[in-house]
C-alpha cells in the first residue's frame, strides 16, 4: 500500500517539514527552529515540523503548531570518524535506523514542503531514501537551505564529491536557498553546480531574529560572553577569563553563557576561576531563552557561529567575534567578511593573536566600536520574510497544480 499522497491537498492546512541533522552544536536546529516559527506565524494555518538529531532539542520552547522528532544522535570522535551516542549501536545500524525513522515521519506527515538544513543527503546519507520516496510518490517540493558560509570553496568541492551531493542537489531539490547575501559571500563557489541548478539559488539574506518576549536582564551594565553550543568554546571562554583576572580594572563585568556541550571536566575548572573573580565574570549554563541577556548586553564577545552572527546584527550589538579554524574556516571566513564591512570587529590569531592583552584590548574599546545598524546594508537581515513569501509561493504553486 503506497502512503505517497496524490498530488497536493488544496482542503488540507499547509505541513512543512525540517531536516536538521544536528550531529554537534546547536546551529542546525536553532536556524530550523526560527524558520519554522516564522512560517507559521506568517500562515496560521501551517503546521511545521522538525526533524533533529540535537541531543538538546527538548530544552527548547518551540512555538504553537511547531513541533519535533528526535532521531537517535550521533557524536563525532577526535579522529573525525563517528558513533551512536548514548544507545548501544554501530555506526551503520544507528545510521539506517535513523534513516528508517525519516522516512516514516516523511510518509505519516505528508509535507507539502522539505526544507533540508545544509546537508543535500543528509548524515551518512540517511536521506537519500527518503528524496528518491518523495520524488517518486508525492508532490511535495524539496528546498535545500544554505548558511552564508560553508568552508573554502576546495575543501567543500572535495567534501562534496565524497558525498555525492552535487547530484542530489541537481536531482532532488526545486529551490537552494542561502541564508545570506552573494555580495558578502557565496557559499556555492567552487562547487561544479549546472546552470540550472545556479538558476534555482534565492539569496534569502540573513534571518533575524525575533526579539520576542525579553525577561528581566542582569543587572546591568554588562557584555555577554557566548560560545554558541560550548563545545568548541574552550579557547574563547579561557581567554576572556584570563583577560579579566590579569586586570583587575576591567570593566563592565561580564556574564557568561557556558552552552549545553562544554564538558562538565572544563566548567567545574571555569567555576572555580568565576568564584574568584567575585562578581567580575557571573556565569550561567545552557539559556534556551539567550535573547533577554542579548537584549540587556552593552556589547558581546563570541564565536563566529551563523546564529550568533544574525543575534549580533538582529539585537545591533557592538561584538567581539573570535572565529575557529578548524575543522573549518567557515567562522573566520564570515567574521573577517564582516569586519571588511564594518559590522564586528575580528580578534584574529595570526594578526591580533590569542593573548589575555589583545582581549583586554578589544573588550575596553568594545563601547567605542560602531553599532552593526551604522554599516548595514539593504536586504541583510530580510531572510525571514524572504522565505515565508518563497513557501507562499511554493504552496500556491502546488495547489494551482492539483486543481488546474
Amino acid at each position: 500500500m503506497s502512503l505517497g499522497k496524490t498530488n497536493s491537498k488544496p482542503g488540507r492546512a499547509p505541513r512543512i517539514l525540517f531536516y536538521s541533522h544536528d550531529t554537534f552544536g546547536l546551529g542546525h536546529l536553532r536556524r530550523s527552529r526560527a524558520l519554522a516559527a516564522a512560517i507559521t506565524q506568517a500562515d496560521q494555518n501551517a503546521s511545521a515540523l522538525i526533524l533533529t538529531g540535537s541531543p538538546v532539542a527538548g530544552r527548547f520552547t518551540f512555538p504553537r503548531r511547531v513541533d519535533h522528532v528526535r532521531l537517535p544522535g550521533v557524536t563525532k570522535r577526535a579522529d573525525g570518524s563517528y558513533a551512536a551516542r548514548t544507545i548501544g549501536m554501530g555506526i551503520e545500524e544507528v545510521t539506517e535506523l535513523r534513516s528508517g525513522l525519516i522516512q516514516t515521519a516523511v510518509q505519516q506527515f505528508d509535507p507539502d514542503v522539505l526544507i533540508v538544513d545544509k546537508e543535500p543527503t543528509g548524515f551518512r546519507g540517511e536521506l537519500l531514501p527518503t528524496l528518491k520516496y518523495l520524488q517518486k510518490n508525492c508532490g511535495t517540493k524539496m528546498v535545500l537551505g544554505l548558511r552564508d558560509v560553508l568552508d573554502e570553496p576546495e575543501v567543500l568541492a572535495a567534501e562534496w564529491a565524497r558525498k555525492e551531493a552535487v547530484e542530489a542537489t541537481e536531482r532532488f531539490y526545486h529551490e537552494i536557498w542561502v541564508y545570506g547575501l552573494q555580495s558578502i559571500h557565496d557559499p556555492t563557489q567552487g562547487l561544479p553546480l549546472s546552470a540550472a541548478a545556479q538558476s534555482r539559488i534565492h539569496w534569502t539574506g540573513y534571518l533575524r531574529r525575533d526579539l520576542g518576549p525579553v525577561g528581566e536582564p542582569p543587572q546591568q551594565p554588562y557584555i555577554l560572553i557566548t560560545p554558541g553550543g560550548g563545545g568548541d568554546g574552550k579557547a574563547m571562554v579561557n581567554l576572556v577569563l584570563s583577560a579579566y583576572e590579569k586586570d583587575p580594572d576591567l570593566s563592565p563585568r561580564a556574564v557568561l553563557v557556558y552552552g549545553p556541550f562544554l564538558s562538565g571536566e572544563l566548567r567545574e575548572d571555569f567555576e572555580t576561576r568565576v568564584a574568584a573573580l567575585n562578581g567580575r565574570v557571573t556565569a550561567v549554563g545552557f539559556e534556551s531563552q539567550i535573547e533577554t541577556l542579548f537584549a540587556g548586553a552593552e556589547g558581546v564577545v563570541c564565536m563566529g557561529g551563523y546564529n550568533t552572527f544574525c543575534e549580533v546584527l538582529s539585537f545591533d550589538k557592538r561584538a567581539v567575534i573570535v572565529p575557529r579554524t578548524t575543522p573549518r574556516l567557515e567562522q573566520w571566513i564570515r567574521a573577517s567578511r564582516a569586519e571588511g564591512l564594518g559590522l564586528v570587529r575580528m580578534l584574529d590569531e595570526n594578526r591580533d593573536g590569542l593573548t589575555p592583552e589583545a582581549m583586554i584590548r578589544a573588550i575596553r574599546e568594545l563601547p567605542h566600536q560602531s553599532l552593526p545598524s551604522q554599516a548595514i546594508q539593504s536586504g541583510l537581515l530580510d531572510g525571514l520574510d524572504y522565505v515565508t513569501d518563497r513557501i507562499e509561493s511554493l504552496l500556491t504553486w502546488e495547489q494551482e497544480r492539483a486543481t488546474g
